[in-house]
């Protein structure tokens, strides 16, 4: 995309809403209220990275070698059916989640009816009685309308860190 065209204000505030709601609704484990928000033609992306040279035209995220997620809507539903399983062990204590969206920017689409949001977020994890984790990143975002609101189309998630910095990601960012 070569250029980046202005939304209206009550565009980008609708974007912008969806985005807080949507950390809410993580915070508070309300998964398949999330799923409602997500689109069946998702495309939720967590590409690995690579430590390169400056000079190295591939440059540092790599989708051949890796990817952290690289999940469809399928995917996403079966990942929130065993976070409600009893017998999902890495979830009992069930993990605290604290989703912080920041420095949220809302453009036009390339196709009508879609918004390219681009955002920086943390997010802290906690277990049992002292384990905290957190990550941060930037993410890239398409939203579109579908039916009477806005549903997440893509997600593309770039984390600085060439390894994660805790045991897993049993979240979504």
């Amino acid at each position: 995309m070569s250029t980046l065209e202005l939304v209206t204000i009550d565009e980008e505030r609708a974007v912008r809403a969806f985005l807080l709601r949507e950390a809410r609704l993580l915070d508070e484990d309300r998964w398949d209220d999330w799923l409602l928000t997500v689109s069946e033609r998702i495309h939720y992306w967590m590409p690995g990275i690579e430590n390169r040279r400056r000079e190295d035209e591939r440059g540092a995220f790599n989708a051949e070698h890796m990817a952290l997620f690289d999940d469809g809507y399928r995917e996403l539903q079966r990942r929130v059916a065993r976070f409600k399983q009893p017998s999902a062990w890495a979830e009992n204590p069930p993990t605290r989640n604290v989703h912080l969206v920041s420095n949220i920017e809302v453009y036009a689409g390339e196709n009508e009816g879609e918004y390219r949001a681009y955002s920086c977020f943390v997010n802290i994890r906690s277990r049992g009685l002292d384990e905290q984790y957190q990550i941060a990143g930037r993410r890239e975002d398409v939203l579109c309308r579908e039916g009477e609101g806005l549903k997440l189309l893509r997600r593309q998630i770039l984390i600085p860190n060439a390894t994660l910095p805790c045991k897993n990601i049993n979240t979504f960012l």
